[in-house]
């Protein structure tokens, strides 16, 4: 009897036996190729084709700045103004001197005339005559310089104000009031008005399908209206940071996107179709080692195995697969990361 209750209770203490593994519901597509070519659309904004950094041909303080981001200008109002006191004085002072030199220039004319006079009746000689004659076109000279120089000392003070060049939108304030600028730093952006432009980056292996003057299809992503354009410019060489080529899409002039409204490009001519491909979702990879693999069910056990693959150019929410699967094999689309070799699973099925 006692040695009964002693393994009753030797079997009491034991660890339980460990919970069995999960079956985890998983989502399965059955891999198949298909044609690697197909429609190529690109996301673009609508920019205008002519927008000018607008700044101050002097330098000076930033007095007033009357023009607001998004305000529509009209052709010559008035945007900022520098200070233009300083400006000023200088043209004060230079019509000083214009009217200085005017005196000496009147000055040396009558002396001239008197001489002349006293040269008709043989009273001087001819190189006294000379002399003030020379007299009075330095004195024109001096007259001359003065002008000009009180032009340009006026055109000085104009330039403290800034207008707009052409109608437009202000579409960036680069300098505030009370901030010293010098000549040419940018105050404003105008994106005047005219032609838009939908500008959006090229691959590099997309760029030869892009050609001046083809035609594309230009839609709004907020509706469905939509306008044919045509290929404007493409950039010669690619972005130094992103390594893609800009594109620029003439739209018509009655095109109804607004300023900086992000639309969709697709060309009219269809892309080339290549050999076909196996395509999967990124959802379907995950990372082993130094490389990406797959979970691959097996039908019979509905258990997953890892299956190593090959990787080429992504597309959009898709990657082509190069080597590791065939037609017909049965990959987990999701929930990859939750999945472990030899695992049961069972199918998903969406609830009702």
């Amino acid at each position: 009897m006692l040695a009964l209750c002693a393994a009753l209770i030797l079997c009491g203490c034991g660890k339980p036996p460990p919970a069995p593994e999960p079956v985890r519901a998983v989502k399965v597509m059955t891999v198949g190729a298909v044609a690697g070519g197909g429609a190529l659309e690109f996301s673009a904004e609508v920019r205008p084709q002519l927008e000018t950094r607008l700044g101050f041909r002097v330098a000076g303080k930033l007095q007033q700045r009357q023009a607001e981001l998004g305000q529509r200008v009209k052709a010559g109002q008035l945007l900022a103004q520098l200070d233009p006191q300083d400006y000023q004085l200088s043209a004060e002072a230079a019509r000083a001197q214009v009217a200085a030199a005017t005196t000496q220039r009147d000055l040396a004319a009558a002396d001239y005339r008197r001489f002349a006079t006293l040269r008709d009746q043989n009273f001087i000689s001819g190189a006294e005559l000379e002399r003030r004659e020379s007299s009075l076109k330095a004195a024109q000279a001096q007259l001359d310089q003065a002008q000009a120089q009180l032009l340009t000392q006026s055109n000085q003070a104009a330039y403290t104000r800034l207008t707009a060049p052409a109608a437009g939108v202000i579409t960036a304030i680069e300098a505030e009031p009370g901030q010293v600028l010098s000549a040419g730093a940018p105050v404003l952006r105008l994106a005047q008005d005219g032609p838009r432009d939908a500008v959006f980056a090229v691959p590099e292996d997309k760029l030869a399908s892009m050609r001046v003057g083809m035609s594309v299809a230009v839609r709004a992503w907020a509706d469905t209206r939509s306008v044919n354009g045509s290929v404007r410019e493409v950039a010669a060489s690619a972005d130094p940071v992103t390594r893609t080529y800009l594109v620029k899409v003439g739209l018509p002039a009655n095109a109804p996107f607004a300023l900086g409204a992000t639309v969709s490009v697709v060309p009219a001519a269809p892309a080339t179709v290549t050999a076909p491909v196996i395509r999967l979702p990124l959802s379907a990879l995950r990372q082993e080692g130094q490389g990406s693999a797959v979970w691959l069910l097996d039908p019979a056990s509905m258990t997953v195995k890892s299956q190593p693959v090959q990787l080429g150019a992504a597309d959009g929410n898709e990657v082509v697969v190069i080597s590791g699967l065939s037609a017909g094999m049965q990959v987990v689309a999701s929930g990859v990361h939750v999945l472990s070799p030899g695992q049961k699973v069972s199918l998903y099925t969406a609830a009702r």
